[in-house]
């Protein structure tokens, strides 16, 4: 039987990977939210908000997810 487990670096990496796809989702969802919106209601169109990932919430999300992983 093979030894499968991950590094320490290896889990953080994953989890920054989750993170930020967990993240860029979320505005994925919301842009498409606003086009379905505008679709349906042409006279009352919503504005498409210009956003962004950053690494401070990359790292904030890959945390939470991290203490999830973490607890007992």
């Amino acid at each position: 039987m093979s030894n499968n487990s991950k590094s320490g670096f290896e889990i953080r990496a994953d989890l920054l990977s989750q993170a930020q796809g967990i993240l860029e989702g979320n505005i994925q969802r919301e842009n498409e939210s606003v086009y379905s919106h505008n679709e349906v209601h042409p006279e009352n169109k919503k504005v498409l908000k210009t956003q962004s990932v950053t690494t401070s919430d990359v790292i904030g999300v890959a945390k939470e997810l991290y203490e999830f992983v973490n607890q007992k």
